[in-house]
């Protein structure tokens, strides 16, 4: 029968298992979802700029079928992303509702003129790209006026810059952050060892047969953690996109792909080093000093 000894050593062996690959699924978790914001980056920034656009206010007497006709026109450019008409009618029922009041009884026309709110793709949204086709389309004499939102163009493209900037700084901490704390659990659960490991070495076992079951147990370790943060990964993207039906434009199957490659491959890579240089720390070490260490 096994000694109480052995029984609390088997228990502590197996509690530092999970705990390892505990820590590494949390840690790759985080990573993995951080990475889902990277590679959807330049998807979420379109998305944001391409809520951007202008005005563009017809003549009064312009008739409708002109205006429809100039829409389908603009719709073929190459910077258009969407397009809507608004009718003066339209326009003036939308304006009655926010102003409370039937204006148009009271002057006795509508002054209000067909308008086209277009929506820019969003390689175009931008300020100097705004004023060059503002320039080009203000020629045509139907149109009156063309407006948009300078400011908050410029607002846009600046935070979507510094957003960028922000992951990619948020990115590389999280990297130092997720290799310190799996390696710093591989190497406690190696310091459990580190009197076999020098026995080990002592009989005569090349310091490359002592730490091959240690890698193969570590990569295991990495593999599972990384299996079990990609399987948390999907149920909560999969729970998100329910509340938030508009994250399924971000996904595709390439994505997800590259996104659970790059995890398991993180998983392995960090507990393969953690583990590598782990035993060979105590390999190393002069056997007075692993009392201490």
């Amino acid at each position: 029968m096994p000694t109480t000894e052995e029984k609390i050593a088997k228990r502590s062996l197996k509690t530092s298992y999970v705990s390892t690959i505990v820590s590494i699924t949390l840690v790759l978790y985080v990573m993995g979802f951080l990475a889902f914001v990277v590679l959807n980056a330049k998807k979420i920034s379109d998305y944001v700029r391409e809520n951007i656009g202008f005005t563009i206010f017809f003549q009064e007497d312009v008739p409708e079928g002109e205006v429809l006709s100039y829409q389908k026109t603009l719709n073929t450019q190459p910077y258009v992303k969407s397009s809507e008409y608004f009718s003066k009618d339209k326009a003036a029922e939308s304006f009655q509702k926010d102003l409370g009041e039937d204006f148009v009884s009271f002057i006795g026309y509508n002054p209000l003129p067909s308008t086209i709110e277009v929506k820019l793709k969003a390689d175009y949204a931008t300020n100097q790209n705004i004023e060059k086709i503002k320039m080009d389309l203000s020629k045509n004499k139907l149109i009156k006026e063309i407006t948009y939102q300078k400011a908050l163009a410029e607002q846009v493209n600046s935070n979507v810059k510094k957003i960028s900037l922000f992951i990619l700084g948020i990115g590389c901490l999280l990297l130092i952050i997720a290799y310190a704390l799996i390696n710093n659990t591989i190497r406690l659960s190696v310091y459990s060892k580190r009197f076999l490991l020098k026995s080990m070495l002592l009989v005569g076992a090349t310091q490359r047969f002592i730490r091959r079951p240690f890698i193969i147990a570590g990569l295991i370790q990495g593999f599972i953690g990384s299996l079990l943060s990609v399987g948390l990964m999907s149920v909560t993207i999969y729970f998100s996109t329910k509340q938030i039906p508009e994250l399924a434009n971000l996904q595709d199957t390439k994505m997800f792909i590259i996104l659970y490659g790059f995890i398991v491959a993180l998983g392995l890579l960090i507990s393969l080093v953690s583990t590598f240089f782990a035993v060979s720390k105590y390999l190393k070490m002069k056997t007075d000093f692993l009392y201490y260490h």
